[in-house]
């Protein structure tokens, strides 16, 4: 009995210091994420992070802005992409994915693209794309045919080129 009266206190102890506002709540500017946005930095008697008893907590923040690819690579592949409907855009995974598109010369086709941009640097092989074409069949429904691979190769170049596009136009603006 005298015992489960021990344990109390230390459980109690434990919990309170797992909290993360334990500690004064300090507001400075951190110019690495941008310098003209107040950011706060909770502040604990065991470090940045607090006491993590149970595992989880909150992820490290990222130093170089919101998205997790490289910049010039997403802005170039939405640029590329531009003319046809967006079905998803995660800028953190660095996935885009269309909607069906039928030109409009070619009525009776259809495009689907899936685009993979793999790395955090204007690299060569830092994106991957994904081509999916539909032709009508006589019945009226969408069967799907064969993409030449080079189709995803020219629009895989064409996402670098307008990337590096990008890139120098930031470079000589500064």
């Amino acid at each position: 009995m005298i015992l489960r009266f021990a344990a109390l206190p230390l459980i109690a102890l434990l919990a309170l210091a797992g909290c993360d506002q334990v500690g004064p709540t300090v507001v400075t500017k951190n110019p690495k994420i941008d310098p003209e946005v107040d950011v706060q930095q909770n502040g604990s008697i065991f470090g940045g992070g607090g006491l993590n008893i149970f595992g989880g907590g909150k992820p490290p923040v990222e130093q170089g802005g919101g998205i997790g690819v490289n910049s010039f690579l997403w802005r170039a592949t939405l640029d590329t992409l531009s003319f046809m409907p967006l079905a998803s855009a995660d800028p953190f995974g660095g996935v885009i994915i269309t909607d069906w598109y039928s030109p409009p010369e070619t009525p009776n086709e259809r495009f689907k693209i899936n685009i993979f941009i793999l790395d955090r640097q204007l690299r060569a092989d830092g994106v991957r794309a994904a081509v999916f074409r539909q032709t009508r069949s006589a019945g009226g429904g969408w069967v799907d045919e064969t993409v030449d691979p080079t189709t995803q190769t020219n629009l895989e170049n064409a996402i670098l080129v307008r990337a590096r596009q990008l890139r120098v136009s930031t470079a000589s603006a500064q």
